[in-house]
């Protein structure tokens, strides 16, 4: 029988939405003193100078100076290396109280994190914005606490544009007229198309999602082979890579950093983008223009799929007993205030209705709103589902064989969907 990943409203979220960097900060394993919480976070920054550290000891003193007593020890965690270190905690019996990662479902399906009804207050629990909410949860409970989130729009080099004379394209036809406009002009990457293991699963699912297709069906299961995603990659195969719009790095190759560094360099048309890489282009003098991803021609006029929505999760572990502790520290981080400052510190969107509107969370970047916008009404990765981790690198590591000379749509997506049946079996 095959399991309901979705809930009600589908849901989405990607591993990590920043550039890893070195650990740092925080002791050890040691996770059972009483006074102390221990919060293990990944880092967000890219270099020591956008380090999430300084935010964090600020955090950490306040706490404490409003909760005497209760001291919070932090240990920071590249991206690559957290899952598998606070997994290797929690066996170890050294579980932190509290993590800040891309994946909760696995521990909340052992029986290891405290819901969020038994940590938040009604008012606390219901503040979070509802499709990050439902990505949150298994069943009808909350285990992931969404604490930043994002959404992905289409960005295009305004200048590049109007030097090739092209038109904000709203459907795929006019995506691709756009980009052979842009090749006529010499533009490198027309159209970037970064399918690498970083983070294929991200673009592919925008892909899926705009020809109305997507990871799951209509009732909430795993749908990768679905007719309307062999068409998109058809399309995307025949039209956009066989005649060289998605520039001289093969898909599979091109990964998501490496075509933002090309967006940075003015070498790429069209790419999907979240927030932080709008402000860096803007900061470079890159003058640059979101819009919805434009949508299959074989969708009917007005139909505007969702867009993909990306968050990172809190979760706090029963192991060390520390729930009222725990419950305290959580209500102080998500104040809008506090929520806020890490939000825009990384041009990210805050996971709170209240953080995201109001004059205490700062408000957001009118640049942001459109982004905010779309994450209303985005779908999230099946986090909630403990076999996605495994799905989600099955697509990372072979959705781009799909858009190769040689390679076949159909029989790549038939080969993911096994792949993925066989990891949700294990689970």
């Amino acid at each position: 029988m095959r399991r309901r990943i979705f809930g009600t409203t589908a849901t989405t979220v990607v591993l990590g939405l920043l550039i890893p960097l070195a650990g740092c900060g925080g002791s050890g394993d040691s996770a059972g003193d009483g006074g102390t919480l221990h919060l293990v976070a990944a880092e967000y920054g890219d270099s020591p100078a956008t380090s999430s550290k300084p935010y964090w000891d600020k955090m950490a003193e306040a706490f404490t100076a409003a909760n005497p007593g209760i001291k919070v020890d932090v240990k920071l965690l590249p991206w690559a290396d957290i899952d598998r270190e606070v997994s290797r905690m929690v066996k170890a019996g050294k579980a932190p109280d509290v993590a800040l990662m891309g994946s909760y479902s696995d521990f909340a399906a052992q029986g290891q994190l405290y819901p969020a009804n038994e940590l938040l207050s009604v008012t606390a629990e219901a503040n979070f914005l509802q499709p990050l909410a439902d990505a949150g949860s298994i069943g009808n409970t909350l285990y992931g606490l969404p604490f930043v989130a994002s959404s992905r729009l289409l960005f295009y080099n305004q200048a590049l544009f109007a030097k090739a004379g092209a038109k904000e394209p709203k459907t795929w036809s006019d995506l691709k007229t756009a980009a052979k406009a842009l090749k006529d002009k010499g533009v490198a990457y027309p159209y970037a198309l970064p399918l690498g293991p970083e983070e294929a699963h991200a673009e592919a699912m925008i892909w899926e999602l705009s020809n109305g297709g997507g990871y799951a069906d209509s009732a909430g299961n795993y749908a990768l082979a679905s007719d309307q995603n062999i068409k998109t990659w058809n399309w995307v195969k025949t039209q956009l890579v066989a005649p060289g719009l998605t520039g001289p790095t093969p898909p599979s190759k091109l990964n998501r950093a490496d075509a933002f560094a090309a967006f940075l360099n003015g070498d790429v048309g069209m790419l999907n983008g979240y927030p932080s890489l709008a402000h860096e282009a803007r900061a470079k003098g890159i003058g640059v223009g979101t819009i919805a991803m434009p949508v299959s021609d074989d969708l009917g006029v007005g139909e505007n799929p969702p867009a993909v929505g990306v968050a990172d999760w809190m979760m706090a572990f029963k192991q060390n007993g520390k729930r009222a502790e725990i419950a305290k520290f959580l209500d102080f981080i998500y104040q809008d205030k506090n929520l806020s400052e890490f939000a825009n510190r990384y041009h990210l969107l805050p996971s709170t209705i209240t953080a995201s509107r109001t004059p205490a969370g700062g408000g957001l970047d009118k640049n942001d709103q459109q982004f905010l916008d779309a994450l209303r009404g985005a779908q999230l990765y099946p986090v909630n589902d403990p076999s996605w981790l495994t799905v989600s690198d099955t697509i990372k590591r072979n959705i781009g064989r799909a858009v190769e000379p040689t390679g076949d749509p159909k029989a790549v997506l038939e080969d993911i969907a096994a792949q993925a049946n066989q990891a949700a079996k294990k689970h």
